[in-house]
């Protein structure tokens, strides 16, 4: 691969704009749900499933559903999508913001991350 190619690639990944937002994690079987902000939704999905998989999540609560009923009884969901403009600012604060509007409407939900 050239020079310039490898520039632009990098550029373009820079540059690009992966969904933000609050996530859930909601156990079928139980109605459980485990929310959590994103700065990337795909990959923290991925990243979650393969720590559940794996029995390596840190969250004990949710780990344990996982191994009790498998993962066709789980649900992956983006509640709020975070819209912004600068993919290189923070916006930990304005997702956290959205989290916590999350955790209020749903009163038996928890954090995923502790």
């Amino acid at each position: 691969m050239d020079t310039a190619r490898k520039k632009q690639l990098l550029e373009e990944y820079k540059n690009r704009k992966p969904e933000m937002g609050v996530i859930s994690v909601r156990c079928i079987m139980t109605g459980e749900a485990f929310l959590g902000i994103s700065k990337d939704t795909k990959t923290d999905f991925n990243s979650t499933r393969c720590k559940l998989a794996t029995s390596w999540h840190p969250n004990k609560r949710l780990q344990e559903l996982w191994n009790q009923y498998g993962e066709k009884s789980f649900e992956f969901s983006v509640l709020k999508v975070l819209k912004y403009e600068d993919p290189a600012a923070d916006h930990t604060d304005e997702l956290e913001a959205l989290c916590e509007q999350c955790l209020a409407a749903d009163k038996g939900a928890r954090r995923i991350w502790r």
